[in-house]
Formats: structure tokens, C-alpha cells, sequence
């Protein structure tokens, strides 16, 4: 049976539902495509000594404590791992895609980044941070409205190349530098609410 015959035995009511339900389930899926920059395959063993991959996030690193960055961790790089970037997203944020955190050229050695990494652009070790959803330079911890649960995603990327956005750089400046450059990615993502 095809489309338009299975729409003639719809009622009308049916068939707007049935069309209704289409367009949020495309919707759906174009939504879990937006912080994928090019299709990478997640790659990258990203983890936390704070919190483990689906755990709540300690209240220390969000709004409601000290609001201090997570010290996160990654694995093996491809080799022509020139600098990464870790943006940090609310992926339940009513206003879309929620930007917490833009860190960029970060050295691919050593193999982390440490807890309560000052808000400033530049760092010691040549790493940069750009604008959160806030406009503010660096970190802001999870910070949900009312008690419903949201997911924090934190997404690493491996790049063959050094980036030179305007600086500061928001996330849309950094995705667009970051094509043609993504080597790897991977991901953790943590639970908050309040």
C-alpha cells in the first residue's frame, strides 16, 4: 500500500496526527545532529574522576556549588593530533543547544585538563577559551530551571591544525573553523538537576 493510498483510509484527524508525528520525529533527528560538526564517528575515550559517563555531575561544578570545571581526561590521539577542543553543552536547554564551555587549542599533551580552570581567554599552556551561552569567558557550570533533570554533554575533538577564530570565539565561530580539521571525537555526558 502506498503513502497516498494509506492517506485516503485515514480520517482527517488521523492523517494530521500521522503528519504531525513525521515532522517531530524528522525534527528529532535533525536535533541530535547539531553538535556533530562533520559526522565523526565518536572515537575518543573522554572521561571524569568527578563523574562517570550517565552519572549525576557533583554539585561543586554547577551553579548551585563552587561552579568550578570537572577535571576530564581523554585516550590515545591519532597521531597528527595537533590541538583539541572541548565544548560542553545542555542538550535539554529549552532554547536549543546550550553552551557551557569553548575551550580550543588545547596541547594534546598532557592527557587532561584539571579541575577549575580560571575564566580568562588565555591560559599557560597556550589553550584559549571563548564565549559561553552566558557571554561570559569560560566555565559556567550546569545550571537547569526548575528540577526537571538535564543532560551536560562534554565533547572533545582531536584536530590535525591550531584554529584562529576572532577572538573571543562563541561555538558557531569554532565549529565552522573546526571543518576540515576533526581528526576524532568523543564524548561524556552527565546528569544534573536541582
Amino acid at each position: 500500500m502506498s503513502v497516498s493510498e494509506s492517506r485516503r483510509r485515514l480520517s482527517p484527524d488521523k492523517a494530521s496526527a500521522l503528519g504531525a508525528f513525521l515532522a517531530l520525529s524528522i525534527a528529532g533527528l535533525v536535533g541530535c545532529r547539531q553538535d556533530s560538526v562533520n559526522d565523526r564517528p565518536m572515537s575518543l575515550t573522554v572521561e571524569s574522576p568527578s563523574f562517570r559517563q550517565g552519572q549525576d555531575i557533583p554539585a561543586q561544578f554547577t551553579c548551585n556549588g563552587s561552579n568550578i570545571s570537572p577535571t576530564i581526561t581523554w585516550g590515545p590521539l591519532p597521531p597528527d593530533t595537533k590541538s583539541l577542543v572541548l565544548l560542553v553543552t545542555d542538550s535539554d536547554s529549552l532554547f536549543g543547544s546550550y553552551v557551557h564551555w569553548v575551550l580550543y587549542n588545547l596541547p594534546p599533551e598532557p592527557s587532561l585538563i584539571a579541575e577549575s580552570v580560571p575564566r580568562r581567554e588565555l591560559l599557560p599552556d597556550g589553550a584559549k577559551q571563548g564565549r559561553n551561552g552566558d557571554d561570559a569567558i569560560g566555565y559556567s557550570g550546569p545550571c537547569p530551571p526548575g528540577k526537571s533533570p538535564h543532560r551536560y554533554v562534554f565533547t572533545l575533538y582531536a584536530l590535525d591544525a591550531m584554529l584562529a577564530p576572532q577572538a573571543p570565539a562563541g561555538k558557531k565561530q569554532l565549529v565552522k573553523a573546526m571543518e576540515g580539521h576533526i581528526l576524532a571525537a568523543g564524548q561524556l555526558m552527565g546528569h544534573y538537576h536541582r
